[in-house]
Formats: structure tokens, C-alpha cells, sequence
């Protein structure tokens, strides 16, 4: 990928290196924070070079009545206007710029307007969402269902506690994993995977994992919307899932039913209280229809925020025979292996390129008790 503008947005800060170099770069990066607990080679699971991301946030910069996106400079002291970005998504490349010209032309749309976030999907469903410094009007109403129709894509308007949905807060996603189609809904402001090609070649991984590895029932902690769960319920008569987020859980009962899933129990509750439930520390009455000792959990998949583990929830998936491990932090996926081998062995382990031009890395262990 070659932009104008490497070297100043933030965005991008590996900028001088060639994809190959950055790859072989974050490879070794992880073989080392992982050699202490796995010394066989790591496969590495590579990304488009360009028009990649699902998901974008521009500030918007307003100079002399005009609007312009702009990033955070890599000095963290200014902001670049973009000309272009060729790291987001095809179906938001088409509508960005256009929706850019359309703001400047209207004087109701740009006002006070200080943010624009695009969701994409790979069926080409895109939604805007439109973040103001002003209450939004009919007025706003009406010119934001134009743009709707002009752009063929949703429109969503924010602004200090009001939300205005046009028509719909969702795009619906289609993942092929392993020849097999699964569909997502994926709701505005929620958590989802930012790089689709990766994201499926991610959960192919995890699939095959399970399917080489897997024992008894399965569970998934930090669950979102059934991202890992719904390929891998295929595999396993009982699973249960835990997710905090409400939205979350909501999302994924509706891809239950959009994919014909019914085996799959979500719960609403963090890792920690799921933690205190199985071990009877607590009783929680949103458990009071599910029976947990029905469960012969015998497999995890854990996909925790940046700080990893907590010591309890480390403490409770070390009691099952296969941890499945997907990590967005290596430093503390790290961390936490270094508890995890105390009573497992790492069997594999994968480094997945969500964010390239980044340092960024994810990656995914698979451990079995030993």
C-alpha cells in the first residue's frame, strides 16, 4: 500500500517497511514472548495490503466554512486532513468521500459536526453514524434521509444524550468459515472484529482447534456477538457463553436465529461473576433457569480485553482440558501462559495480522492439560 499522507497520520506507523518486513517483524516479536512456553514455528496469517478495515473514526476539521476528515499526526501534537485512506473497506471507500462532498454542500449536515464512524460489512451493508455538538432536529432529519438514499447506506445521528436511527443500527455480515457460511448482525458502537479477512481466517483457526482438540462441552468467555461461538457450536452438543455487554448478548441471540442455532445458552455476566457462579461462591438469579451442572465443560475458548486474564478466571480455565486462547495483547497472552503451563502445554499457536502498518499483533494459543 503506498498513501500520501505515511509519514505524518497516525494511523500507519510502520510506514518505511515493506508488508513482508512488518510481517516478519511481529513473527518474531511473538516467537520470542512465546518461546519460553512454545518453540515450534508459528504460523502467521496475513491481511489484504489495502481497503482492510471493517471499521473507521474520523475527527472532522472544519477550516474556512469546509469540513475535512482528519487523523491524530504520528506526533501526537496535531491533526492530518486526509486526502485519502486506502486502509478502509471498499464499501466505505465508495461512500466516504462522496458523503464528504455532500457535507459541504449542506450547512444543516456540517454544523457542529465533529465525528464520523463508519461499520461495514462485506456484502457491502454500510452504516454512518453522524456525532454532533448540537441537538439534532427534523430539519437534520430530513437532509440525513437523503443522504441515506443518495449513499445506499444507514444513517445514524448522535449527540449529547440523543440518538437518532434513520432506519436501521446493524449491518448483516456473511463469514465463510471452512466452506460454510454464518451470518452476523453487527450493531452500531458494538465490538467487532475490524479486519474481516482475518477475522475468518481467525476463526477457521479456532474451529480446527477444537475440532483437534476439543473435549466435553464447550464454553466461551468474553462471547460478544457468537464471533467464535456460532462456527464452533457446530462441533459440541452443549455450549454456554458469557458476554457483559447487554447489546452484545442481544446481537447474538439474533444470530442464533438468523444461522438456526439453538445449543448455544448466552448468559450476561462478566468472567469473574461466571467464575463465582461455576465454583458456588455466589448465586445469581439471572442463572435461575440454567442448570450449570448440566455442563461438562471440557473445552474453553477465552478472548479477553488487553489486560488479559484476571487471576480468577486463570484459576477457573485451568481446570478443563483444552483452552483455546485468543489474544490481543501478546504481552499479557504471555503473562498469562506463564500460569496457564503450569498444569497445560501449549500445542499450537498463530499469529493473526488484523492491523497491518501497526505494531500491533493478535494471536492465539491452543493449550491441553497435561
Amino acid at each position: 500500500m503506498i498513501c500520501k499522507h505515511f509519514g505524518e497520520c497516525g494511523s500507519c506507523s510502520l510506514y518505511e517497511m515493506t508488508y513482508s518486513e512488518q510481517l516478519d517483524m511481529k513473527k518474531e516479536n511473538l516467537q520470542k514472548l512465546l518461546e519460553p512456553f512454545y518453540n515450534e514455528n508459528i504460523k502467521a496469517f496475513t491481511s489484504e495490503k489495502e481497503y482492510f478495515r471493517a471499521r473507521a473514526e474520523y475527527k472532522i476539521y472544519h477550516k474556512d466554512n469546509s469540513v475535512f476528515y482528519a487523523m491524530r499526526h504520528l506526533d501526537k501534537k496535531a491533526y492530518v486532513t486526509l486526502e485519502e485512506c486506502k486502509m478502509v473497506s471498499q464499501p466505505i471507500q465508495k461512500r466516504m468521500w462522496k458523503l464528504l462532498e455532500l457535507f459541504n454542500v449542506c450547512d444543516e449536515l456540517k454544523n457542529r459536526l465533529f465525528g464520523v464512524e463508519f461499520l461495514s460489512s462485506s456484502t457491502d451493508d454500510v452504516l454512518i453514524t453522524m456525532l454532533y455538538h448540537r441537538k439534532l432536529d427534523e430539519s437534520w432529519m430530513q437532509k440525513a434521509k437523503t443522504l441515506e438514499n443518495e449513499l445506499s447506506a444507514k444513517i445514524i445521528g448522535r449527540s449529547r444524550k440523543q440518538k437518532i436511527v434513520l432506519s436501521e443500527e446493524f449491518v448483516t455480515e456473511t463469514l465463510n468459515i471452512n466452506g460454510k457460511s454464518y451470518h452476523y448482525l453487527h450493531y452500531e458502537q458494538s465490538f467487532t472484529q475490524p479486519n474481516t479477512k482475518v477475522n475468518e481466517k481467525m476463526i477457521e483457526w479456532a474451529v480446527n482447534q477444537a475440532k483437534s482438540y476439543g473435549k466435553g462441552d464447550f464454553c466461551e468467555l468474553y462471547a460478544g456477538s457468537g464471533n467464535f461461538t456460532l462456527p464452533i457450536s457446530n462441533l459440541f452438543e452443549k455450549v454456554i457463553a458469557t458476554e457483559i455487554s447487554k447489546r452484545s448478548i442481544y446481537a447474538a441471540l439474533e444470530n442464533c436465529k438468523l444461522n438456526n442455532i439453538n445449543n448455544i445458552t448466552f448468559i450476561r455476566m462478566s468472567s469473574e461473576e461466571f467464575t463465582e457462579a461455576l465454583e458456588k461462591v455466589r448465586t445469581f438469579t439471572r442463572l435461575k433457569d440454567i442448570d450449570l451442572d448440566s455442563f461438562d465443560i471440557g473445552t474453553i475458548l477465552v478472548d479477553p480485553p488487553r489486560a488479559g486474564l484476571d487471576e480468577q478466571t486463570k484459576s477457573l480455565i485451568s481446570k478443563f482440558d483444552t483452552i483455546i486462547y485468543i489474544s490481543c495483547n501478546p504481552n499479557t497472552l504471555a503473562r498469562d501462559l506463564e500460569t496457564l503451563c503450569k498444569t497445560h502445554n501449549v500445542k499450537d499457536a498463530a499469529l493473526f495480522d488484523q492491523f497491518p502498518y501497526t505494531h500491533h499483533m493478535e494471536a492465539g494459543v491452543v493449550l491441553t492439560k497435561r
